[in-house]
C-alpha cells in the first residue's frame, strides 16, 4: 500500500504507533516498525541518557524506520534533542508546543518533522514553519488534548482543507474500519494510541493494560483543562479531581492535587487508584492484549475488508 505517508517514511503501511508516556518504549516502537507501520519512542517519560539507550535499542531490534515523539514543553528538551542528533534519529513527531521553537533545527539536521495539532488554526501554523506533515488529533483521544473538544470527525475533513500537505489522523482510531474512515475524510495515515497501550511490548504495567481492557463505554473523561487536558479514566484520582472542581479550587490547588510524577505512577507502576490513567474513548472496544505484529495485520485486514464493503454500497 502506497502513499504520501508511507512514501515519506520509507514504510509498508500508513499506520504511526503513537509516541506515548510510559507504554512506548524500543521494544513496542522496534515491533510496530517491524510489523511494517512507524514505530515511535515516547521521549515524554525518558530522561535524555534513557533516551538514548532506548534509541539504541530500538536500533538494534529493527532495520525499518522508526521515530522519536518529543512533547516540547517538557524540560531537557534540549538534551533531548542532541541525543535524537546525536543517535542519527531521521523521524521527530513534535507535541505539546510551538512547532516554530525546533522544526528548522531538526529540518537542517536532515530530520523528517511531523507536529501534532488538535485545530485547523495551529496545523496551518505548523504547515507554515515547514513541518513535512501533521497529525490532527480529535479530542477522543487519550493523554493531553485539545481544548476545543473538536472530534476526528470533524477536525479531518477542516484540516484537509486548508493544508497542502500530509495528514495524520488521530483520535479514536483502533481498527482498520476507522483507518478507513479516517482516510476517507482526507486522512493520508492515522497515529494508533490506546489499541497499542493493549499490547504485549507496551511498557505500560500489566495491572494498567488490564484496566483499558476492561473499560467500558464512558469510563474515561477529558479533565483538568485548566492545566493541559487530559483524558483519563475514572478511578479515586479522578474522583478527587471532581471534587475538588465541586468545592471550587483554583488552577494552583489542582496543580497541587495533580503533583509530580502521577501518570507514571499509574500508568508505568499500577497505582490504579492514586495514578493519573491517560487513555482513550476507543478503549472501549479493546477487549484484549495482543501483540503489535499482530495489531497491525488485523488492523490491515479490517481496512481491506472494509474497502470491500464499502465498494459494495
Amino acid at each position: 500500500m502506497q502513499n504520501r505517508i508511507t512514501e515519506l517514511f520509507n514504510i509498508e503501511y500508513p499506520i504511526i504507533q503513537a509516541g506515548m508516556v510510559w507504554a512506548s518504549g524500543w521494544r513496542l516502537a522496534s515491533a510496530v516498525s517491524n510489523a511494517g507501520g512507524l514505530g515511535l519512542l515516547g521521549a515524554g517519560s525518558m530522561y535524555p541518557e534513557i533516551l538514548r539507550e532506548h534509541i539504541q535499542k530500538c536500533q538494534g531490534a529493527t532495520s525499518k524506520p522508526f521515530g522519536v515523539n518529543v512533547p516540547l514543553l517538557y524540560p531537557d528538551i534540549e538534551k533531548l534533542m542532541e541525543v535524537i542528533v546525536d543517535e542519527g534519529v531521521k523521524i521527530v513527531f513534535t507535541s505539546a508546543g510551538n512547532p516554530a521553537t525546533w522544526t528548522s533545527y531538526l529540518k537542517e539536521k536532515g530530520i523528517t518533522v511531523v507536529h501534532v495539532v488538535s485545530s485547523v488554526k495551529f496545523a496551518l501554523k505548523s504547515q507554515q514553519v515547514g513541518v513535512d506533515a501533521i497529525v490532527a488529533e480529535g479530542f477522543e483521544a487519550g493523554g493531553h488534548n485539545g481544548r476545543d473538544e473538536t472530534t476526528t470527525l470533524t477536525l479531518i475533513p477542516a484540516v484537509k482543507e486548508k493544508i497542502d500537505i500530509p495528514l495524520i489522523a488521530a483520535g479514536g482510531i483502533g481498527d482498520g474500519r476507522a483507518m478507513l474512515a479516517a482516510m476517507i475524510l482526507g486522512a493520508d495515515g492515522v497515529q494508533v494510541g490506546s489499541r497499542f497501550v493493549a499490547s504485549d511490548e507496551a511498557s505500560s504495567h500489566q495491572a494498567f493494560k488490564n484496566m483499558v481492557v476492561e473499560a467500558g463505554e464512558g469510563a474515561t473523561v477529558l479533565t483538568l483543562k485548566e492545566l493541559a487536558p487530559v483524558r483519563l479514566l475514572k478511578n479515586k484520582f479522578f474522583k478527587d479531581i471532581q471534587q475538588a472542581y465541586a468545592s471550587g479550587a483554583t488552577t494552583e490547588e489542582l496543580k497541587i492535587l495533580l503533583g509530580r510524577a502521577r501518570a507514571k505512577r499509574g500508568m508505568f507502576e499500577g497505582d490504579l487508584e492514586e495514578g493519573e490513567l491517560e487513555i482513550g474513548q476507543v478503549s472501549a472496544t479493546i477487549h484484549d492484549i495482543r501483540p503489535a505484529a499482530a495489531i497491525v495485520a488485523s488492523m490491515m485486514e479490517e481496512f481491506r475488508e472494509a474497502q470491500q464493503k464499502v465498494a459494495g454500497l
